[in-house]
């Protein structure tokens, strides 16, 4: 059976004891205390504090050089939005973009991915060490901090983060469209829960690639090994069970017999991210009790809920360490595809929806003609999409000739779901 990364750090069986073990010391942390989470110091009795990752981070980014915390951002009520960049080295083969709790009453995922940031700055495996030497860890850890505060789904202006990255409308999508463009992460785990339908959708684990049609073939691919070769066979083997996001099952059977979710919406982060050239995975953890025991013990209820995504997700560093090279060979090729400016856009449909007639620009317009009121509106979004443009004497003339060439319809065309303008097709090429 495939190891997993972080065996060597702590190990998965650590997890589902109410106290976690802390990591050994690194080099240039030795003499320091591990810091724990107000969930670990809990025994996973409450959720980490707002002011305690606070500390938690900064106690991190203190003790080990390879580590380093940034604002990326400011919510409305006035929380940071932060990074945590996890390597070795300066420049890497690729990066991996941990994106945790954009649904604030959704926090064991934040859990898991404050714990891997720990274990990763103070690991001092060779394997963890060589693994940072060529991998750069992204993390934004709470995603959605003034809805975490406040235990809630949305933001403090209730807008659903998940369904902003189209938009941009929020500060919390602005900053990780920031991050997805400078960054240019090669692939994005994006972690968070659900509530179960007894019998036919309460597996521990539900996960899913990006599904929307303009994703490049390869990158589709490497989300669907990334599911079904890493991140499920990791829950497996620590007992947990998996299935599909959004697919209800039959229960005797286990065949599918509806779709509920999951569809190739291009605003939701795990399409998203695929339209802009990166493997994803969503994963969601299940938050009911469906124990005895766990409904008599509410922190058996959270740490198995925190244990199922930490344990997924040495699978998915599992395969960040595996498939390093061929991932970024991937994502390099799908960026730039679209300067070829080849092949239909899809306005809609998904991997297991075929689009509608309607919804193909077979042969898409050279570029999108906007007025001068129209690149004011919409001049910032733009540019944290990484979209390109001139400005001209009547506005502005956006070419389908780039990187960014099958999000540019999804943003302007007058026939996609979710655009930011109604741009004017230019077919003059």
């Amino acid at each position: 059976m495939r190891a997993r990364l972080t065996g060597t750090l702590l190990g998965a069986a650590a997890l589902a004891v109410p106290m976690l073990a802390a990591p050994a010391h690194g080099a240039d942390t030795a003499g320091a205390t591990p810091p724990r989470t107000g969930f670990e110091s809990s025994g996973g009795a409450r959720w980490t504090t707002q002011p305690e990752e606070q500390d938690f981070l900064r106690a991190v980014d203190r003790a080990s050089a390879r580590t380093t915390l940034t604002t990326i951002g400011t919510t409305k009520q006035g929380r940071p939005l932060q990074l945590v960049r996890i390597a070795e080295r300066q420049h890497t083969t690729s990066t991996v973009l941990l994106i945790c709790s954009q649904h604030g009453n959704e926090p064991a995922g934040r859990e898991a991915c404050l714990s891997r940031v720990r274990d990763l700055a103070y690991a001092t495996d060779r394997r963890t060490r060589d693994f940072l030497r060529g991998t750069t860890v992204l993390v934004v850890p709470t995603a959605n901090p003034d809805g975490r505060a406040a235990n809630t789904r949305g933001n403090s202006d209730g807008v659903d983060i998940n369904r902003d990255h189209i938009a941009l409308a929020t500060a919390e999508g602005r900053a990780m469209a920031a991050v997805l463009r400078d960054r240019k992460p090669d692939l994005v785990y994006d972690l968070h829960e659900y509530g179960s339908t007894p019998k036919v959708y309460d597996k521990d684990l539900f996960d899913l690639w990006p599904r929307n049609l303009n994703t490049d073939p390869h990158l589709h691919d490497e989300s669907q090994r990334l599911s079904e070769r890493y991140v499920r066979p990791a829950a497996h083997a620590s007992g947990f069970t998996t299935g599909t996001y959004g697919i209800w099952t039959d229960p005797v059977t286990g065949e599918p017999t509806q779709q509920v979710a999951g569809d190739g919406q291009e605003r939701i982060l795990r399409n998203a991210s695929g339209v802009k050239h990166s493997a994803g995975l969503l994963i969601e953890s299940r938050v009911d009790a469906l124990t005895e025991a766990e409904q008599q013990d509410r922190a058996l209820n959270q740490r198995r809920r925190v244990t199922s995504h930490a344990v997924s997700l040495d699978g998915a560093l599992t395969y960040a360490a595996e498939r390093r090279v061929p991932l970024a060979l991937s994502t390099a090729r799908a960026r730039l595809a679209g300067f070829a400016d080849r092949g239909p856009v899809y306005l809609g449909g998904a991997d297991n929806d075929p689009a509608k007639p309607a919804d193909i620009l077979t042969d898409p317009p050279c570029g999108y003609r906007l007025t001068k009121d129209q690149i004011t509106d919409v001049r910032d979004e733009l540019a944290l999409h990484g979209v390109a443009f001139r400005t001209t004497r009547d506005g502005a003339y956006v070419p389908l000739r780039q990187s960014q060439r099958a999000l540019i319809p999804l943003l302007l065309d007058p026939g996609a779901t979710y655009h930011l303008t109604k741009g004017q097709p230019d077919t003059r090429c």
